[in-house]
């Protein structure tokens, strides 16, 4: 396989996903364009002169759809979860609280665009955090499509960590790391973004608020953020999952804190150009109970319990769950050997008769433990009516449809892109931007994973297609492949705030338009786009000075 072959899937998908003409067809949708470019892949690896045998490239295919099914299984319970929440009143109580804290509007940014986002992210990730936070900004009065930039901006620095950590632990399952290793990215990684932190969430703050009226809170504004960012590194020196998840509880909780004994905040609450806290309350649904706070936020703690429990080496569940000990198998002709343990790890070993194997612990991957079970525990304690409760059902079903044809185009993408070791077009990309770069390569590694996570929307896809070939380029040119895979993750997480498809699902969820109006200016969601660009360029420009300090340390 030539080089430009090699490159042509990835250069098609960025084409399709971002270019403007003709206007009729592009930009294509992920849930289109992922699986087009798959099968484009395919079709080059298949047809072209290659040294990889024909069932290897078959079976990447068939360990991409399964393998989609772990990303899938955890979008499906954090939705249902949250979507029980919204339906039973929960998240309209958590919101009034929320709300109630404090009339000053940069606390209100803080406590909701921040310290919220950083917990739902860590907790769900996929795009949550912004179709959660950016609702209750409109409804506090902020404009709708600056809060728009601000959320995305702002959901950068957890995203590495975000949906229990999927994007490092499951993004970077197709390098071959040893053991140490991954807990060792996920350090260097959190080193880069908390290095970013308060700059960027400074510049987020300052798409919807004047800079006055930030200059005077800037003490609440950076506790606020080492609330955060503080407990997230000293997770991440352990731990791949709960480090957004840890910053965002501590950091909510801290941030409530600063504003109940108003640290760091100025006296005055009325600010020039900027909107006060509306007066409205959001009420439980018609029909129900007043629901109190303990109840409100039982899902939420429960969540987060589970979670710990699971988790924590120590405690023995976290092996238990993943063990395949005494299990059952039957040969499926023609595909493989499917299997399943007591602890429902399932798994499918020689796929289509190759080295392929996949594998799913079912009660570790966070879907049934712990969001499902969850959910259900929740519908007495939150005294959801049965009709209420399937509608919660219903929508989660609905709105991941075409995630689910999106996230097995990109898993179908990145595994034929990586089958056949020396011989897959990753590893051939890789040794081209090898020597074309030199020695200066982990500079513009964070650019490559921001480009990944531009057109695919996901940290997680941007790692699964750019960290083989991160690997390949830092082997060949003898760097250290930890800090290279590391500044390929914080690049991908740094990517969401300017991805179109997160753009326009929080647009969706705002009623921005994506039209150009009358007077033939950008749409609102064009708009949004332009706010963060600047932002992204600023964390950038962090990022590879992170490289430099990241080589010197660990040279």
């Amino acid at each position: 396989m030539t080089l430009v072959v090699a490159i042509l899937p990835i250069a098609f998908l960025v084409a399709a996903m971002t270019m403007a003409w003709p206007r009729r067809w592009l930009p294509l949708p992920a849930h289109v364009a992922l699986p087009g470019v798959a099968l484009l892949a395919y079709g080059l690896r298949f047809f072209q002169p290659h040294d990889t045998a024909p069932a290897i490239i078959h079976a990447a295919v068939v360990d991409g759809v399964l393998s989609s099914l772990t990303p899938l299984a955890i979008v499906f319970g954090a939705v249902l979860l949250f979507k029980t929440m919204d339906k039973s009143g929960a998240m309209a109580v958590l919101s009034t609280r929320l709300r109630a804290l404090t009339p000053d509007p940069i606390a209100q940014l803080m406590l909701v665009g921040w310290a919220f986002s950083f917990l739902i992210e860590g907790l769900s990730g996929f795009g949550t955090p912004a179709a959660l936070a950016a609702p209750i900004l409109v409804g506090l009065g902020f404009p709708a499509l600056r809060v728009a930039a601000m959320c995305l901006i702002m959901n950068s620095v957890p995203v590495s960590f975000g949906a229990v950590g999927t994007p490092t632990w499951f993004g970077l399952s197709g390098v071959d790391l040893a053991t140490g290793e991954l807990g060792e990215i996920g350090w260097r990684t959190a080193l880069v973004h908390a290095a970013a932190a308060p700059l960027v969430a400074v510049l987020a703050l300052g798409v919807v608020a004047p800079w006055a009226a930030i200059r005077r809170r800037l003490g609440f504004v950076l506790l606020v953020i080492g609330a955060s960012v503080g407990p997230y590194l000293l997770a991440a020196r352990y731990n791949v999952e709960f480090p957004s998840i840890v910053g965002g509880v501590v950091g909510l909780i801290g941030a409530a804190g600063l504003v109940r004994w108003r640290i760091g905040l100025a006296s005055v609450t009325e600010l020039s150009g900027m909107r006060l806290a509306a007066t409205n309350v959001l009420e439980s649904p018609t029909g129900t109970a007043p629901m109190s706070l303990a109840r409100a936020t039982m899902p939420i703690a429960a969540t987060v319990l589970l979670l710990a429990v699971t988790r924590i080496d120590a405690l023995g569940l976290k092996a238990m769950l993943n063990s395949d000990a005494a299990a059952a198998s039957a040969s499926i002709p023609g595909l493989g050997q499917a299997w399943i343990s007591p602890a429902l790890v399932v798994g499918l070993r020689g796929i289509l008769g190759s080295d392929a194997d996949w594998r799913m612990p079912l009660l570790y991957v966070p879907f049934i433990l712990p969001f499902v079970v969850v959910a259900l525990a929740a519908l007495p304690v939150l005294k959801m009516p049965r009709a209420t409760a399937r509608a919660a059902w219903a929508e989660t079903f609905t709105r991941l449809a075409r995630p689910a044809i999106a996230l097995a185009g990109a898993l179908v993408l990145a595994k034929v892109m990586t089958a056949g070791g020396d011989q897959s077009p990753v590893t051939r990309i890789g040794l081209a931007l090898a020597e074309a770069t030199g020695g200066s390569w982990p500079f513009f590694a964070p650019l490559l994973g921001a480009l990944g996570a531009f057109f695919s929307g996901s940290n997680t896809v941007s790692n699964l297609t750019f960290a083989p070939i991160q690997a390949a380029i830092s082997d060949s040119l003898g760097l250290d492949r930890i800090t290279v895979l590391a500044l390929q993750s914080a690049g991908g997480a740094m990517g969401n705030m300017v991805c179109i498809h997160n753009i326009v699902a929080v647009g969706a969820v705002l009623g921005l338009s994506e039209r150009r109006g009358a007077d033939h200016g950008p749409g609102e969601v064009a708009s949004v786009l332009r706010l963060t660009i600047g932002p992204l360029a600023v964390y950038a420009v962090i990022a590879t000075a992170m490289a430099g300090v990241l080589a010197m340390v660990y040279s």
